[in-house]
């Protein structure tokens, strides 16, 4: 049964829940993960890439745009993976919606910020795993 994570950030942490979906994406990457970052419409997807190729001057995080990326030489996809089915490790959820396709995942995780509407849709995403037996975590993000 796929492992349900609420990363929520706390009222005084910094950013959004797309700049937290890029640090948890990479966190799972150099734990050996596979990730796909599920975003609905086609402008998150583009968002979600620029902040994974400027958020670390540092490194490069190996990723790419479902469709238009070789899977096989990234490891963090970012799309509406309903089609996409080679994926398993984690899936990172930025829609307001559960995604349909979410148990063939061992994990997933949901991001939440400060925005209100986002908090709203999680809290009905939370419900739908609780009253559906998914083992929960929520994290709160300084």
């Amino acid at each position: 049964m796929t492992q349900v994570d609420f990363y929520v950030l706390d009222a005084e942490a910094p950013g959004d829940r797309y700049h937290l979906a890029c640090r948890v994406a990479e966190r799972a990457r150099r734990a050996g993960k596979r990730v796909l970052i599920h975003t609905p419409v086609a402008a998150e997807s583009n968002h979600v890439d620029r902040l994974l190729w400027t958020l670390w001057e540092s490194s490069f995080v190996p990723h790419g745009v479902l469709g238009r990326a070789d899977p096989a030489c990234n490891p963090i996809l970012i799309g509406d993976g309903s089609q996409d089915g080679d994926e398993h490790d984690v899936l990172i959820n930025l829609a307001d919606d559960v995604p349909v396709f979410f148990g063939r995942f061992q994990r997933l995780v949901e991001c939440v910020d400060h925005d209100e509407g986002v908090k709203t849709a999680s809290r009905q995403r939370f419900r739908y795993y609780r009253e559906h037996g998914y083992p929960l975590n929520t994290h709160t993000i300084r």
